[in-house]
């Protein structure tokens, strides 16, 4: 039964770099972002950085603001012009 073991699947990767490459791609880019906390309150502006723990949020008019992951319910793009055909 020396076969079993190499029959077994791996295990996935405990991390794929998605998240990662999403915000680098936000951050290159500047593109507008609506942050919505926990507590369901809205704060915009631009990623300027991250890293494991929290991120930077860049905004105009408003002081910026260092956001823990642990807090954000979900963020989304506020300017997607994908045209409609």
């Amino acid at each position: 039964m020396k076969n079993d073991s190499a029959k077994r699947k791996a295990h996935p990767p405990f991390d794929t770099h998605a998240e990662n490459y999403y915000y680098l791609k936000q951050m290159n880019k500047k593109t507008p972002m609506a942050v919505v906390l926990e507590g369901g309150e809205l704060v915009q502006g631009y990623i300027e950085w991250y890293d494991r723990n929290c991120i930077k949020l860049n905004r105009e008019d408003a002081p910026n603001l260092l956001i823990y992951k642990s807090r954000i319910k979900y963020l989304y793009k506020t300017n997607d012009n994908k045209e409609k055909k």
